[in-house]
């Protein structure tokens, strides 16, 4: 009997034990529960879009550079591969060269070719300018990806999911990087292969080398659904593209503005792409011949708009910090944390069965990266290059005047020159921009202050300094018969001598001249010794090369040996005179008082025999003639007309003419935004 007792207490206290142990496990696992539970963000159900079926149409953008050599192979491959993730992708490359235009005609509409953003004049794309026109695109999702990026099936998955999430939201995810590429893609471009033909079907497979990942910039892979609201808060900067910091500043204000859920899909979207180990750097992006270390000025002035702009310079975005998206056992989940975590799992201690995560999700242990078995991408690169940084000393181009001239001239060897100030920037910016809506890119511009230049730089603009200009140039004053205006007009028959000097042919055209049509063609047929200048005679009938109406804001000299020698008399004789350089061309030319005049159209300068032409005005009308300026449709009326240009001028002060030009509707800069206008404003389908 008492051996029974024993046995019973034993019995019992066994029971007991157990039971406390239990109690105990019960306790550690509600203990570890909630800090799973802050790290694992399973999305309910009224996170995803109820209703939604159909696949989402996504548009990938990317700026290539020209199909030639490896970089072209590279990109080949990396575009194939995008489209044969879906049928409903579709590819917009932007860019101008003549070999995108041909690579991308051999997938008839699923890629096409976009020019209509803005250029440096090296051929660098304009990254706001960029992501502005994509808006132009319908789509559901815009994807933005580096050119020479191989992107994998499981993007496709991924972005299936995100399309689902009730959100504006913007996902980031790295590429890794690859020495050498053991296997191609087949010609229907849905599988990958091994050099001995055998099909590769697994992630293990294809990075079962070593390969690195930053989500810093350059081969960021950046992707939007396309509902409500912007990414960020505030106005894009004039960022370069592929220049660094840009996709670092739009992930930062993103964060900041608070607008769209942000996530890093690093684990869910496998990219790679090839290191090319001759050519390390990107700098030829535009597909330019500079040189490295003509290309640092980029990134120097990315940096620079960088710490100007936004809140990246004031502090570094850490990248770790970011929700990650995850894929454990064909679930998708989201995971707030920085340290590496696995998948919930059956976890045993001391012989006991610790089931609450297993019973809730049923999850595999897989490792935190790669749930389907692809190895951790582990530690993210430092990112702190990237941070931005203000630069002291100013912005410099590392062009002389001689290799602007040589890169910018056209095959007659000719320039388009003008010249301003910082009060006239927005002016200058117009001028540009219907140049290049016009196809014009043989032009340079003269800097005549620094504030201008560095405006210039920014701008990407082929600018360069005149070391003669006056040091004082009025903001408000510089208009018609001010002592600046006097000063500044001397500086360019100067630096037309100058440039003339050097063997190129100059179309010198103030930035206030609007231009409906190129002239040059026009202005080539004149033929040498032959100067062509715009007539400011304002009355309707009557001779145009009556005294003092020869307007020195737009002109043609050849370099030839009549032209340069009557310029420099026309300089000379500026130089001794207390006016502006307009009556000395006149005087010089055409003789005091129209001694030399011929006809009603025509000038000789004896001693050098050098032909003046006063040029039509109704080709080529002043600010005053047929008050063309008052009428309700200025544009209609000179293209009616026939006007290759139209020159704001005749009028006094800097804010009227610039109101006048605005508010008739010549005008092709959005100050607001500072890139360039362009007039295709249908929403694009593909």
């Amino acid at each position: 009997m008492k051996a029974f007792q024993v046995g019973v207490w034993s019995l019992w206290s066994i029971w007991l034990c157990g039971l406390a142990l239990f109690c105990l496990s019960l306790y550690a696992t509600q203990c570890f529960l909630p800090s799973l539970k802050d790290q694992i963000m399973r999305p309910k159900l009224s996170q995803l879009g109820a209703g939604v079926s159909e696949p989402p149409r996504i548009i990938i953008f990317s700026a290539p550079r020209p199909f030639t050599g490896s970089v072209g192979a590279r990109q080949n491959l990396a575009i194939r591969s995008w489209l044969a993730l879906s049928p409903q992708i579709a590819v917009v490359l932007f860019s101008k060269d003549p070999s995108v235009v041909s690579f991308a005609g051999a997938f008839d509409s699923r890629v096409l070719v976009e020019p209509n953003i803005d250029f440096t004049f090296l051929g660098t794309p304009f990254f706001h300018s960029m992501m502005a026109r994509s808006r132009s695109f319908s789509s559901d999702i815009s994807v933005l990806v580096d050119p020479e990026t191989i992107v994998l099936p499981d993007f496709i998955s991924t972005m299936n999911y995100a399309y689902k999430l009730d959100h504006d939201w913007l996902l980031v995810a790295s590429s890794r990087n690859v020495s050498d590429l053991p296997f191609y893609l087949v010609e229907d471009g849905k599988h990958w292969r091994r050099e001995n033909g055998k099909l590769m079907t697994t992630k293990e497979e294809i990075f079962g080398q070593s390969w690195q990942s930053t989500l810093c910039e350059g081969k960021l892979l950046m992707a939007w659904n396309n509902k409500d609201l912007p990414l960020h808060s505030g106005v894009l900067p004039p960022f370069l593209h592929g220049r660094g910091v840009h996709n670092s500043w739009v992930v930062s204000e993103a964060l900041s503005s608070e607008l769209r859920f942000v996530f890093d899909a690093s684990w869910t979207i496998s990219s790679f792409y090839l290191v090319d180990q001759e050519h390390q750097t990107d700098w030829n992006v535009g597909g330019s011949n500079a040189s490295n270390f003509e290309r640092s000025w980029e990134y120097a002035g990315n940096s620079h708009i960088g710490a100007l702009y936004g809140s990246l310079s004031y502090h570094e975005i850490n990248y770790r910090s970011l929700v990650k998206l995850l894929k454990c056992d064909g679930q998708y989940i989201f995971v707030n944390t920085t340290e590496n975590i696995v998948c919930p799992t059956v976890y045993q201690s001391a012989g006991r069965l610790w089931k609450g995560w297993i019973l809730r999700f049923g999850w595999k242990k897989n490792t935190l990266a790669w749930a389907e078995g692809v190895k951790s991408p582990g530690q993210l690169s430092d990112c702190s290059q990237m941070v931005p940084t203000k630069h002291t000393k100013p912005l410099d181009l590392p062009f002389s005047l001689e290799t602007l001239l040589s890169f910018n001239a056209d095959k007659n060897n000719t320039i388009v020159l003008t010249a301003a100030g910082y009060s006239y920037k927005d002016m200058l910016m117009s001028w540009v921009c219907r140049l290049r809506q016009l196809q014009v890119t043989n032009f340079i511009i003269c800097a005549l202050d620094q504030e201008i230049y560095e405006f210039a730089v920014l701008q990407g603009l082929p600018v360069f300094r005149d070391p003669l200009a006056p040091s004082e140039i009025s903001f408000s004053d510089c208009h018609f018969g001010t002592k600046c205006f006097q000063k500044v007009t001397k500086v360019k028959s100067k630096m037309v001598l100058k440039i003339l000097m050097m063997g190129y042919n100059v179309l010198l055209s103030d930035a206030d001249v609007y231009w409906f049509r190129n002239p040059l063609p026009l202005l080539y047929s004149f033929g040498p010794a032959v100067l062509a200048a715009q007539s400011d005679e304002f009355n309707k009938t009557g001779p145009i090369n009556l005294p003092r109406r020869l307007n020195s804001g737009f002109y043609f000299a050849r370099s030839d040996g009549s032209t340069i020698d009557a310029m420099k008399k026309v300089v000379a004789h500026a130089a001794t005179s207390d006016l502006s350089e307009q009556p000395s061309f006149y005087d010089t030319l055409c003789g005091e008082g129209g001694s030399n005049r011929v006809g009603d159209d025509r000038c000789l300068e004896p001693e050098t025999n050098l032909s003046v032409h006063f040029l039509d005005r109704d080709l080529f009308p002043n600010g005053a003639y047929l008050d063309l300026w008052q009428r309700k449709k200025v544009r209609a009326a000179c293209v009616k007309q026939g006007c290759f240009v139209l020159h704001n001028n005749w009028i006094r002060g800097r804010l009227k003419k610039l109101e006048r030009q605005v508010l008739s509707g010549l005008w092709e800069y959005d100050t607001s935004t500072r890139m360039c206008q362009h007039h295709s404003k249908l929403v694009k389908k593909v």
